[in-house]
């Protein structure tokens, strides 16, 4: 048995007024109108939310019952793994739907960052990082991603110039994105340069290299075949995997992206299909650093090569595959519990062709790669139209 995306819903991104439970409800309320069933029909619920102390609302599993009332008496849950606790909401609704314990399941991404202030986001998000490890660093989580580009420079070479113009790469493309936070088209020469309005953070790693503190939501409808109407239009899972590494990086090659590389491995086996084969991959760019080794991880690259990908144009939207056509976290910006379900809410939107100004032309077979932690927990999907 396969699951189907059958509804999608998004709350634009960035600082919001909304609390959480707003957000919550903006999204799963879009969600089930565009899956065209009633929240009545719904068997179970997941909500995915890090927080890890950037929010004083904790407990958010039930929230969305007080927006839907016939929701009341389902099963909620709350799921969190780091960045990736949207990413594994989607799991457990799937394994509840495959496992023949479910027909329909809502499953919400949350994040509510914004009402905190630095100190507090900073502690917040270290939280997904290693203690005895990251506890003296400054920068927070850039100071760890920080670190790895230092090594990869040390390595491979300076590559300042491609993690800006990876970053120019997904401000560009988030121009057409209306839901992104940041929503300008920035450059090569502005995200390489070192200025007041783009000042180092750590490391190599300038603002333009880091994704913004967001708020947001993202919601999905997923189904059973069975209990999918005939005539709705319909996203299907082809292939899922998630794999979970080392969190100390002391006990890690800090060049490779090894649980990242299993993943994408696993999930394009699974699908028995290859990167030829895709249209798009939304991939999790919280760094440009990130998403520059993850394009090793996939195996676009060699390990050390991953410049190319970028230097030659293929992961541009024109490219031979477009990497983050919806503008990434980098420019869509990175709610962290709500990201993994953003992710597949985009790819979905691109593969039924409601992805406006952001549409592959012709997109039929999309991946989506979403890691919490520094590529601890390793999400990767695989999905196609049902066209």
């Amino acid at each position: 048995m396969k699951t189907n995306i059958i509804g999608t819903g998004h709350t634009k991104f960035g600082k919001l007024p909304q609390t959480v439970e707003d957000l919550i409800a903006e999204a799963a309320t879009e969600a089930l109108k565009s899956s065209g069933i009633s929240a009545e029909e719904i068997d179970a619920i997941y909500v995915g939310n890090f927080n890890s102390g950037m929010c004083d609302q904790e407990f958010p599993a039930s929230l969305i019952l007080n927006a839907h009332p016939e929701l009341r008496f389902k099963p909620a849950t709350r799921v969190e793994n780091a960045c990736a606790s949207g990413s594994a909401a989607i799991h457990q609704g799937i394994n509840l739907i495959e496992g023949g314990l479910a027909d329909r399941v809502l499953v919400i991404g949350v994040e509510k960052m914004t009402e905190a202030d630095a100190p507090r986001i900073a502690k917040g998000l270290l939280g997904a990082s290693y203690q005895p490890e990251s506890l003296g660093l400054k920068a927070g989580f850039a100071g760890v991603f920080a670190d790895v580009a230092e090594k990869y420079f040390d390595a491979y070479g300076d590559k300042s110039l491609e993690l800006a113009r990876i970053a120019a790469k997904n401000h560009a493309n988030g121009v057409h994105n209306p839901l992104a936070q940041l929503q300008k088209d920035l450059g090569v020469e502005f995200c390489h340069a070192t200025s007041e309005k783009n000042p180092v953070v750590a490391g190599p790693l300038k603002r333009t290299d880091c994704s913004p503190v967001s708020d947001g939501a993202a919601a999905l409808v997923l189904t059973s075949d069975r209990a999918t109407p005939s005539a709705t239009k319909k996203v299907r899972f082809l292939a899922r995997t998630q794999v979970t590494d080392f969190m100390p990086m002391s006990k890690r090659d800090p060049l490779v992206f090894e649980g990242a590389s299993r993943a994408w491995h696993q999930v394009l086996s699974d699908a028995a299909i290859t990167l030829d084969d895709l249209s798009f991959a939304e991939v999790h760019d919280c760094f440009t650093i990130a998403e520059l080794m993850i394009y090793e991880s996939m195996g676009l690259t060699p390990y050390g090569e991953g410049f190319r990908a970028i230097n030659e144009g293929w992961v541009m939207k024109d490219g031979r595959l477009p990497i983050n056509p919806s503008g990434g976290l980098k420019s869509k910006g990175h709610p962290v519990g709500a990201t993994g379900v953003s992710m597949h809410v985009m790819a979905a939107r691109q593969l039924l062709e409601e992805a406006g100004g952001c549409q592959i032309p012709g997109a039929k077979l999309g991946a989506v790669f979403n890691m919490g932690g520094l590529a601890v927990a390793n999400y990767a999907s695989i999905l196609t139209s049902d066209a």
